[in-house]
């Protein structure tokens, strides 16, 4: 419903794990951290949070907002690297884990994008973010994101 990334609000640390090349059948992943800091609005309808990785020399800000009528969510991410608003991702929570679909491109190539949500307790939670090029048949994993909380 509209207050399911209440439990992102606040400061968190994590670990990210990230493809190092995308859609390529490759298995060598880039590991850092990253600095995040979440807060809502609009009652709950609405979630933001920037995301710091300092040692990639980059940021991030995902802006979600919730559909009371299609009762889903919409999600958005720009980076500092573009300042490109992404295609949104589109889905909902259903027993605790979140999942969201979008259409995007990868270097010119279609994707079908999907990310969830998983893991959420009160001091952690868990993102993942996979591409599919063939109708959704088959998923890459390429970035996945391990939070905690700050204490």
């Amino acid at each position: 419903m509209s207050n399911d990334f209440d439990f992102l609000h606040g400061e968190w640390t994590s670990r990210q794990r990230k493809l190092v090349k995308w859609l390529v059948g490759s298995d060598e992943w880039d590991e850092f951290t990253g600095e995040h800091s979440a807060k809502g609005f609009f009652d709950g309808a609405g979630s933001f949070d920037e995301n710091v990785f300092a040692s990639k020399g980059f940021s991030g800000v995902s802006i979600r907002m919730f559909n009371p009528d299609k009762k889903e969510w919409a999600i958005y991410w720009v980076d500092s690297r573009t300042g490109t608003l992404q295609l949104p991702v589109f889905g909902s929570f259903e027993n605790g884990i979140g999942t969201f679909y979008g259409d995007d491109e990868h270097q010119g190539i279609p994707v079908r994008v999907r990310y969830i949500w998983s893991k959420i307790t009160p001091t952690s939670a868990k993102w993942e973010q996979a591409f599919s090029v063939d109708g959704e048949q088959t998923w890459e994993t390429n970035w996945i994101m391990e939070f905690t909380r700050k204490q």
